[in-house]
């Protein structure tokens, strides 16, 4: 892409729309940079680009006169974007922004569910066989930053947002770990949520890999839109099986029980990782190497305690329902209870509903969402309303027997009472260790 002297606009001025901004910047385009937010909420970072800044909206930036259009993650669709696609603009993503300019293979890690410990653990690997790897996208650095260095690997966590505008986006390797409901607020039906996700799979080609987990035949749906060899992991091609992954076509094992990782969707993550790094070329020790070396990352099912022979779990990150499932019949414990609840992304609950029919012992709610799910499970088993996180863990604590878990698996977001899912994870944490303290005093 040849940006020398060209009119680009870059709608979003949080941390992607910056590195798209510094990217077309410094290759010499002309530089309009525009945001909702009012010039002075603004970041540091965003108001010191050397570029024109608009900030407060959009109107007065002549989207007519572009020549491409840079469109953050977090942008929804906008009538000045579709005045420039009729002006003959190029309307596209930071992320195919910025793989436009990277000649590594690209290794894609999607689904609603998972991407963040899937992608740490690929990138570990990566590393450990010697390779030079960028890692980032929805992961925390965006692609952009990428740009001007060599990699021998460039691993990206990718969300639906970042791929709408992606049409020549391709991955060497591409993983669609699973897709459930999320984000209807912005998708129109949820077969479009799932098309958004497949579309890392398009330009794919034989020889390129595309990894779905078996028998999902929503994500093999998306993997077929493209012309990667289909593999599979869970069972198939990376088969997990009390905790070992079995690659099947050479007969090589990996024990997950060195990688800390708790629950069965977390090792069939790890299988997916596995199968992605074998993807490059990667030689089975140095996979077995960064199993033992890895270390989870915090809020995803993470064991915070145990209590009279109960567990404690904090799987924070499990913002949707589809999470909330996946962590309840991922336990190794045969019952749990859950506390959930948080601000309603306007999903069905039936789904965790059935499967705390099968795997639940009882529910304790909060937040906005907590009257919803209490009707959802109403019947199923007991259901206690908390005003707090520790008046939650108190009551979840007593609902136990031995041998369970008290599993915290929100379901919805935490912007109701916390800044985000980190801080409704530390309070987890914290209300736990003060139960323990009081407890075993």
């Amino acid at each position: 892409m040849e940006l020398e002297g060209r009119n680009v606009i870059v709608v979003g001025l949080g941390k992607s729309g910056v590195a798209a901004a510094r990217l077309c910047r410094d290759r010499g385009a002309r530089v309009i940079g525009t945001d909702s937010a009012p010039l002075g909420e603004l970041s540091p970072e965003a108001r010191g680009l050397d570029i024109e800044v608009r900030g407060g909206g959009h109107a007065g930036v002549a989207f007519e006169k572009a020549d491409i259009v840079v469109v953050s993650p977090g942008v929804p669709e906008l009538y000045e974007l579709a005045r420039a696609v009729d002006a003959g603009a190029l309307v596209i993503g930071e992320l195919e922004l910025a793989c436009r300019f990277l000649s590594a293979p690209i290794v894609a890690i999607g689904g609603t569910n998972g991407k963040s410990t899937t992608t740490k653990l690929v990138a570990e690997i990566l590393a450990l066989s010697g390779m030079t790897v960028f890692v980032g996208g929805n992961f925390g650095t965006p692609a952009a930053e990428a740009v001007g260095k060599n990699w021998d690997a460039i691993v990206l966590e990718v969300s639906s947002f970042q791929l709408e505008r992606a049409p020549e986006f391709h991955p060497k390797v591409s993983v669609l770990l699973n897709v459930t409901e999320d984000h209807l607020d912005r998708y129109p039906s949820f077969v479009a949520y799932a098309e958004a996700k497949g579309n890392a799979f398009v330009n794919q080609v034989s020889g390129d890999v595309a990894l779905v987990p078996f028998g999902d035949a929503i994500c093999e749906e998306q993997a077929m839109r493209g012309e990667g060899d289909l593999l599979t992991f869970g069972q198939g091609d990376y088969a997990v099986e009390g905790g070992i992954v079995t690659e099947t076509k050479s007969g090589e094992e990996f024990d997950l029980a060195v990688a800390r990782l708790h629950g069965r969707h977390n090792h069939d993550n790890a299988a997916a990782a596995i199968a992605a790094a074998r993807g490059l070329g990667v030689n089975a020790e140095a996979v077995r190497k960064a199993l033992a070396r890895f270390e989870p990352l915090p809020h995803r099912m993470a064991l915070v305690a145990e209590l009279e022979g109960v567990r404690f779990y904090d799987d924070s990150k499990g913002t949707n329902v589809g999470a909330a499932v996946t962590a309840l019949r991922g336990m190794s414990e045969a019952h749990g209870v859950l506390i959930a609840g948080g601000r309603d992304k306007h999903g069905s609950y039936a789904p965790l509903s059935e499967a705390l029919r099968e795997r639940g012992r009882a529910v304790v709610v909060i937040g906005e969402a907590g009257e919803r799910i209490a009707a959802a499970v109403e019947g199923a088993l007991p259901v206690e309303h908390a005003g707090s996180m520790d008046d939650a863990v108190r009551r979840a604590f007593r609902l136990a027997q031995p041998g369970d878990a008290v599993l915290l698996s929100p379901a919805c977001s935490s912007f109701d009472m916390f800044k985000d899912y980190a801080d409704r994870g530390d309070h987890f944490r914290r209300a736990v260790e003060a139960l323990k303290a009081k407890v075993m005093s």
